[in-house]
């Protein structure tokens, strides 16, 4: 067996989100293992590198991709993530307490958005510049 690398997934983790994945129906081209294409989206996500960047380990870059858009607009990564939830809450593995909703709101100055700041105040606009 080869060696886990970082941001993969284990055996256990992987059995317990393979149902969740959409079944093969053969046709067309050859499928892309999804273990080997679900490591891809993670090595993605987790080092922050772009899609064309993906080591060729895990298949095209495009494919992962694809697999990644089709899978988060069908619902199905939604649906893995309820399916780990309910497990693991079963399990009693999801602490509830550490949960919560934080509706503070506060209201930014006016140079944040890239407004006057109170030095710049009443000045018109920049000047041209001749070339």
């Amino acid at each position: 067996m080869a060696r886990r690398r970082r941001y993969e997934l284990t055996d256990e983790q992987f059995d317990r989100i393979e149902d969740a994945l959409p079944e093969v129906d053969g046709r067309g081209r050859p499928y892309e293992d999804h273990r080997k294409v679900v490591n891809g989206i993670f090595w993605v996500l987790r080092s922050g590198a772009p899609w064309r960047d993906l080591p060729e380990r895990y298949g095209s870059w495009k494919t992962v991709y694809d697999r990644f858009r089709r899978w988060a607009e069908d619902g199905t990564l939604q649906s893995i993530v309820e399916k780990l939830q309910g497990e693991l809450d079963a399990e009693g593995h999801i602490d509830w307490d550490q949960f919560n909703v934080d509706s503070t709101t506060i209201r930014a100055s006016r140079s944040a958005a890239g407004g006057p700041t109170d030095d710049k105040k009443g000045t018109g606009p920049a000047e041209k510049t001749r070339e």
